[in-house]
């Protein structure tokens, strides 16, 4: 058990029978009742974000979560097939538990493999990905004054704004946190 008054930003924790990550959270001493936690949270399970408020010193229980190295394999329909690193065990995940991830996912890359007590919730990935451009309009000088970008489409399918020299074939870097250009690889 652990009191709200320790929470810490990515904190895993279980309430009412969910495992949460916090996301945020503020202590709250009004001046007249009594103090408070308001947080966000993220639910493991389906992704869902909720905002939730405890009572100063009320004690909910911690979630262990475990990460293991893993390997992407492929996909098979609606199923991805992922190898533990360290047993050599397959097993998959369906693409609803990974609809963000699978922007950033391609054959034999290596991830984490987030569980708690045996139950697969999902993966974490790099901060960054390298990613070819398979799609984009030729870059063309002209009326720009700055900063002027356009839409790449990447191996995986994503689509990113990049800046007019990217050209096909060009291997970039990519923020899988929010899905966007960092620079050339």
């Amino acid at each position: 058990m652990i009191s709200v008054n320790d929470f810490k930003t990515g904190l895993t924790v279980e309430v009412d029978g969910d495992i949460f990550t916090v996301l945020d959270f503020q202590h709250v001493k009004p001046g007249k009742g009594a103090a408070f936690v308001r947080s966000k949270l993220k639910n493991l399970r389906n992704g869902n974000t909720v905002e939730r408020t405890f009572r100063a010193g009320e004690t909910i229980g911690r979630a262990i979560i475990e990460n293991r190295a893993v390997q992407y394999l492929y996909a098979s329909g609606s199923e991805h097939v992922f190898m533990d690193n360290q047993t050599y065990d397959q097993f998959s995940l369906d693409a609803d538990q990974l609809e963000w991830e699978l922007n950033f996912l391609k054959e034999n890359m290596t991830v984490n493999i987030v569980s708690y007590q045996g139950e697969l919730l999902g993966i974490n990935l790099p901060t960054s990905v390298e990613l070819k451009v398979v799609e984009t309009e030729p870059g063309v000088k002209g009326n720009t004054a700055q900063g002027a970008t356009k839409a790449a489409k990447l191996e995986t399918g994503h689509t990113v704004q990049v800046p007019l020299f990217i050209n096909e074939d060009d291997v970039l870097l990519i923020d899988t946190r929010e899905g966007k250009y960092i620079s050339r690889a």
